[in-house]
């Protein structure tokens, strides 16, 4: 690889990643008074959404939406003033970090409430059909958020009415510190759509270059058939770490939620696990040694250069 366009892709990911080391490096120093949920593996979705819309979309996040709003802004200073609460903010500092929206960059809505977001971006589709309008609803929820009945409702609402959008969800099979296979059964969210007619898809390996070509398709999909599409997303949330307590020889396993993360820093690089769980070292792979770190350089250049 080596054109401009899997260059951009592969700044764009790393930009995210190092925006938000560079956050977290502060969140360490104590610096926020706002709560912050990273989203570091997160961000090969967040880029290919990003790839794949159009001036006429919208984006309607959740509460770990800083990847989101990373991807589509494409700057880091403006969103550190606003979790900093600073006038300069991306919204003022009036939106934090939860419920950060950016309606110039057309995320229209985010919002800390559990699946509330989902009623939302019903009524921005419905409304786009009244009105007319073009372009579809992208909606971001999590393998937590569906366990209320605010997706299913919404998920058959879309259809009854035939709106077109892209549902995703992010699968990381933790709710705060509970795995998944401890809080509830399993959820097969292809029956649930297959349940009102929807399409489904499953996404994984974080190959943002793969991502981008089956979500341009359905997207395609959606608008073509004026349905919604559910995109389950499966991905790991990197920042754990072992804790020393009694009882568990090896550390007791703490899975990243929210706050800063201990074991990721800058000097490390922009690699936090060297396995297809990681975003980055996937897209490393696409790149000769040489070359990826040329980028990864300036795009860190570039980060600190606007934030002094």
């Amino acid at each position: 690889m080596g054109n401009i366009m899997d260059i951009k892709m592969a700044e764009n990911i790393l930009r995210i990643r190092f925006s938000q080391i560079i956050i977290n490096e502060r969140y360490k120093n104590n610096e926020f008074k706002i709560p912050i949920h990273l989203a570091l593996g997160h961000e090969a979705i967040a880029a290919s959404i990003d790839a794949i819309m159009d001036e006429n979309d919208v984006l309607v996040l959740h509460h770990r939406n800083i990847h989101y709003n990373l991807a589509r802004a494409k700057t880091l200073k403006a969103q550190l003033d606003e979790y900093y609460l600073k006038k300069e903010g991306l919204a003022k500092g009036q939106l934090g970090s939860m419920n950060l929206a950016n309606e110039a960059e057309n995320i229209v809505y985010t919002s800390s409430i559990l699946g509330n977001n989902l009623a939302v971006a019903s009524g921005l589709a419905l409304g786009k059909k009244v009105r007319g309008s073009k372009g579809v609803v992208v909606v971001t929820t999590g393998d937590g958020a569906i366990e209320e009945g605010s997706f299913y409702e919404n998920l058959l609402f879309l259809k009854s009415n035939e709106l077109p959008a892209l549902i995703l969800i992010e699968n990381n099979e933790w709710s705060l510190a509970t795995h998944i296979k401890e809080r509830r059964c399993t959820i097969n969210i292809d029956k649930f759509a297959q349940s009102v007619d929807a399409k489904y898809e499953k996404l994984s390996g974080n190959d943002s270059f793969k991502y981008v070509e089956r979500l341009i398709e359905l997207k395609e999909l959606a608008l073509l058939n004026k349905t919604p599409v559910c995109v389950e997303v499966e991905l790991t949330t990197l920042g754990s770490w072992y804790m020393k307590k009694k009882g568990y020889p090896n550390g007791k396993f703490i899975n990243y939620h929210a706050g800063p993360a201990p074991t990721i820093n800058l000097s490390e690089g922009p690699v936090i696990k060297e396995s297809n769980e990681d975003p980055v070292y996937v897209l490393k792979t696409y790149f000769e040694e040489e070359k990826f770190t040329e980028i990864s350089d300036k795009v860190l250049m570039l980060l600190e250069e606007k934030i002094r």
